[in-house]
């Protein structure tokens, strides 16, 4: 039975995003980007203080990474823009050395990123343990509020019930319909209660001036010299490794809400590509957002790569054509959305009674300590790193643990056979040595190691070091049961790791 090939108007169809073919969706990421827009805007301005450079650069950095990881990232819905972790590296590079240095350091950032995931450091997120994830989830959590008490410290008292009534607008509006995010709904319904009743509060405006044009194209203004390089590349490569770990996490976090993959070597190298333009485009640079990822799709139900590009253009078209509205918005409406997020964001399974007496110890370490060094150095990357090398210890510790030495003597008390088991590796071989009793053992001795595995140069210089110590007293050693890897690595290393070779 034969069946018809599709015509090319339905390959097409298939081809075509959701977004065009469904109205349901093309509305959610539309309304997704307005509300991440929104909460861009106040994030931006406060990066660019941080950065020491005028708003607007922040601003169009959120515009042209957003619209530009909206086309060549690897993970969509998630959302780049300026941020506080690339702020605080470039910002003594800006003090110390002026603005056109900053460019230049975003643009050579950009390379970096390129070149790293070109070489696969995506990879490397294979080795970033759970209790590091949920570490770095629940730290995000914590930032987002802290950055949130400084916009709740010092405030007139109707800041307090206004932040009140846009929490129970996010609680309660999603259970009467969907079809409107919520977060929008708060924003709008506070702005026109406090234009309307005449509410004196802090607002986006008094955060600073928005830009009023779009921005232009053009080279860093610093002396193209081999001085300016070596100035400029340690900020751009601690840039770049900063950029691309939150990134990383972020996708991952991202691959986890919504049941998806991502393309994760695609996202380093868009983010590269994103920072370039931007450089050019003279903004700070950045990477993914985790705030306002976690807007468009936890909060808002985002899911495409429209809701990014959205999120961008509206952006610029709020700060260039609705300024003067856009600067009325309080601040209070925008703290309970980002309130609400870090409810949404924290795992709070993770910290459940029931939950921490069922985790091994290690685990639970590992968990605090990424979050505490994150909420100290206010940096995702150096908790991450933090968490993975302790994680790695913790491991090695508990698998040298598992390696195990058995002495069998014959009968007739010639021979003596070691069997060994468990992996033989750095960690578990420095204790293997001392297992052995050179002085009463027999003439001949045979270790065994059909149950164990060699990994690496510590462990053959340990067999090596045991068969030394009983040819010193005319003793024989036999090694038998080696499986094919490590009697390669044996073979290759075995008299070859001692003073003298």
């Amino acid at each position: 039975m034969s069946t018809s090939a599709p015509s090319p108007a339905a390959r097409l169809r298939g081809l075509r995003p959701d977004w065009l073919s469904d109205p349901r969706v093309w509305r959610t990421e539309v309304l997704a980007g307005l509300v991440v827009a929104l909460a861009l805007i106040p994030e931006a301005i406060s990066f660019s203080i941080i950065a020491g450079v005028d708003p607007a650069i922040g601003l169009f950095a959120s515009f042209t990474m957003a619209v530009t990881i909206s086309v060549v990232g690897g993970r969509r819905a998630m959302i780049s823009a300026a941020t506080g972790a690339v702020a605080l590296v470039i910002a003594p590079l800006n003090r110390e050395h002026g603005f056109g240095y900053l460019i230049a350091a975003v643009i050579l950032a950009g390379v970096f990123q390129i070149v790293l995931g070109v070489l696969g450091v995506a990879k490397l997120m294979r080795f970033v343990p759970r209790s590091v994830m949920v570490g770095f989830v629940n730290a995000l959590a914590i930032l987002i509020f802290m950055a949130q008490v400084p916009e709740m410290h010092g405030v007139p008292w109707p800041v307090y019930p206004l932040i009140i009534a846009g929490l129970a607008l996010l609680v309660l509006f999603p259970k009467v319909t969907k079809v409107i995010p919520a977060p929008l709904v708060s924003i709008v319904t506070l702005t026109l209660i406090t234009v309307a009743a005449g509410i004196a509060v802090p607002t986006v405006g008094d955060k600073g001036d928005l830009p009023s044009s779009l921005p232009h194209p053009g080279l860093p203004d610093v002396p193209f010299t081999t001085d300016t390089l070596t100035t400029v590349a340690p900020y751009a490569f601690a840039m770049a490794l900063v950029g691309l770990m939150e990134s990383l996490m972020t996708a991952k976090l991202v691959d986890d809400i919504t049941d998806t993959r991502s393309n994760k070597t695609r996202e380093s190298i868009g983010q590269g590509i994103a920072n370039i333009v931007t450089g050019f485009l003279g903004g700070m640079g950045g990477c993914a957002m985790i705030g306002q990822t976690m807007i468009n799709v936890r909060v808002s139900g985002a899911r495409t790569r429209l809701s990014t590009f959205l999120a961008g253009s509206f952006l610029m078209v709020l700060c260039i054509v609705f300024g003067p509205v856009v600067s009325h918005i309080p601040m209070a409406a925008l703290v309970a959305v980002m309130v609400m997020v870090c409810f949404a964001t924290f795992d709070w399974h993770s910290i459940a009674p029931r939950t921490l007496r069922r985790m091994p110890a290690g685990e639970i370490t590992v968990m605090v300590l990424t979050v505490a060094v994150v909420v100290a150095t206010h940096n995702l990357a150096i908790g991450v790193v933090a968490g993975t090398i302790t994680a790695m210890v913790i491991f090695a510790n508990r698998v040298a643990r598992l390696a195990d030495v058995t002495a069998v003597t014959d009968p007739d008390g010639a021979t003596v056979v070691y069997a060994v088991s468990g992996e033989l590796f750095f960690a578990s071989s420095n204790d293997l040595v001392g297992r052995f009793d050179y002085a009463a053992d027999p003439d001949k001795v045979v270790i065994d190691l059909t149950d164990a595995h060699v990994w690496d140069a510590s462990s053959v210089a340990a067999l090596d070091a045991i068969e030394a110590k009983y040819a010193q007293r005319g003793k024989s050693v036999e090694i038998i049961g080696l499986n094919k890897p490590s009697a390669r690595i044996h073979e290759s290393l075995s008299g070859e790791l001692t003073a003298g070779h």
